[in-house]
């Protein structure tokens, strides 16, 4: 489960589909951070892209810059890389993130790093209106918010009446014993689905399904 690259400079990095979320937090430098939260879910980053990310309130495909996988056909196909204008062709990084494994398996993940001069991590009993957070979901214990960027900023969204800092990365991967499927009624829910145990995934379109077969 290795981090291939890490490169600091260019803000980004490199890993094995299989390397842990937090495995990945635990190797980057102060003040650079990845597009998902410091939490252990099933599958790895390679299962996180697959899924489309979690938590994040952003546009995670532009956070992923190449995936190297291997399509249903059982060819190796690479897509994308460290840098951002680099595709000839179709750019298939686009379509693989969130395809739910209908595309291929990941092999491997290239990921842009994003600065923050501070960050916090805060769990509300209660439901919480949206915020400006980059990084909220709600768990059995309550709504999680997490934000890096500048400390005025941090403190101004984290600073919620009844919220808890958290200290400890949570672990949900018991929760989910048969992986991370969609539906509701799950023990996690972030701004696009409710997440259950199983491998459940959206009805794709007609034309991702042509696409898949034609890989």
């Amino acid at each position: 489960m290795p981090i291939l690259n890490l490169s600091p400079q260019d803000q980004t990095l490199t890993a094995s589909a299989d390397t842990p979320l937090l495995e990945i937090y635990g190797a980057l430098p102060n003040r650079l951070f990845p597009a998902f939260p410091p939490v252990a879910l099933p599958g790895g980053v390679g299962g996180l892209v697959q899924r489309g990310g979690f938590g994040q309130n952003f546009f995670f495909g532009a956070e992923v810059l190449g995936v190297t996988f291997r399509a249903p056909s059982g060819r190796a196909v690479k897509a994308g890389g460290r840098t951002v204008k680099n595709v000839q062709g179709y750019d298939l990084t686009r379509p693989f993130v969130g395809s739910f494994g209908l595309l291929g398996e990941a092999l491997e993940v290239t990921l842009r790093l994003r600065p923050g001069l501070s960050n916090g991590h805060i769990v509300h009993p209660g439901p919480l209106a949206p915020t400006a957070a980059r990084f909220t979901w709600a768990a059995p214990d309550g709504t999680h918010v997490l934000h890096f960027g500048h400390e005025r900023e941090v403190r101004a969204l984290l600073d919620l009446p009844g919220a808890v800092p958290v200290t400890t990365p949570p672990d949900y991967v018991p929760l989910f014993p048969g992986g991370m499927g969609v539906g509701e009624g799950g023990p996690l829910r972030d701004l696009r689905f409710a997440w259950l145990g199983g491998a459940s995934h959206p009805t794709p379109p007609a034309l991702f399904a042509t696409l898949a077969a034609s890989l």
